[in-house]
């Protein structure tokens, strides 16, 4: 069997963000593997020999426009992989880098979507709950327009206040939602996300900081280790473990799946969504996502 042909990447367009390190990287270096014809974006430079590669700052609309300008006419898969952890005062930031830029560009893009197409989006265990905030996931999901959007978030600063756990949420919400909107089961147009586990990335340091109330790294490294780990004497994921799945995913060999949130955490979720299931309490799968979004 030709696994490149199984695959279905040879000679095919494919635009994937973050490319620079961690998860996305793996995955860009697998596509090229595979003979995939790869453009690569990420804020940091790209030392991958891809077809093109583009330096920008994703949060910013003027930049994003500047890509997509220069993105080939036909694109067969989108892999939207970039992303920050959350500092205090970056609430809009997170909201910009973690969401609404992913949904932006699949929106412009889509109409560059080959037939039987593929997005492909990395999430995180960060939105496990993602069903309690839906309705205003889907609110925001429906704006029309960037600065609408903003707009949006500037008048509610309760549901941003969480940062990276909603920008997850709305990902996720975004994949639910949007797997037979016309726009995307008229050509066949899947949509899918990772829900990545604990990995270590370029940006774990910022995790172990950002997870910590005093922004100490032994601390913050501490705190994960007992949400995502201990249970189960676990051990963190390398960045294959998350990039061969994404492209996985993505390609020809998933080609009948769309709307499906995969959880790549050895079973974690799985775990807790047992638990609350077997308590019978109807309060404890909010309590356990409260918990695990302290992330």
């Amino acid at each position: 069997m030709d696994l490149k042909k199984l695959f279905g990447y040879e000679g095919k367009n494919v635009v994937i963000t973050g490319s620079a390190s961690g998860m996305s990287k793996s995955a860009t270096e697998l596509l090229l593997e595979l003979g995939a014809n790869v453009y690569a974006i990420d804020i940091n430079p790209i030392d991958l020999p891809v077809k093109k590669a583009f330096q920008a700052d994703l949060s910013k609309k003027e930049e994003i426009d500047r890509v997509i300008s220069e993105l080939p006419d036909k694109i067969d898969a989108l892999f939207l992989c970039h992303g920050i952890a959350y500092f205090p005062g970056k609430e809009l930031l997170v909201q910009k880098v973690n969401f609404y830029s992913q949904k932006y560009m699949t929106e412009m893009l889509l109409d560059r979507i080959s037939e039987h197409g593929s997005v492909t989006f990395i999430s995180s265990v960060g939105g496990f709950g993602w069903q309690q905030v839906y309705d205003k996931a889907v609110e925001l999901i429906n704006l029309k327009t960037w600065d609408d959007a903003m707009d949006w978030y500037q008048k509610h600063p309760d549901l941003i206040q969480s940062a990276y756990v909603f920008a997850k949420q709305c990902l996720e919400s975004y994949v639910t939602y949007k797997c037979m909107a016309p726009e995307f089961i008229n050509k066949r147009v899947r949509v899918n996300a990772i829900n990545p586990g604990d990995t270590i990335t370029g940006l774990t340091e910022d995790f172990n900081k950002s997870t910590s109330p005093k922004g100490d790294i032994a601390e913050g490294e501490e705190m994960i280790s007992n949400i995502f780990l201990k249970s189960w004497n676990g051990y963190a994921a390398k960045p294959e473990d998350m990039g061969y799945p994404l492209v996985v995913i993505g390609s020809d060999i998933c080609s009948y799946m769309s709307g499906q949130l995969i959880y790549i955490d050895f079973g974690l979720t799985s775990t807790w969504l047992s638990g609350a299931l077997l308590s019978q309490d109807q309060k404890s799968i909010e309590e356990i996502s409260s918990n695990a979004n302290k992330n």
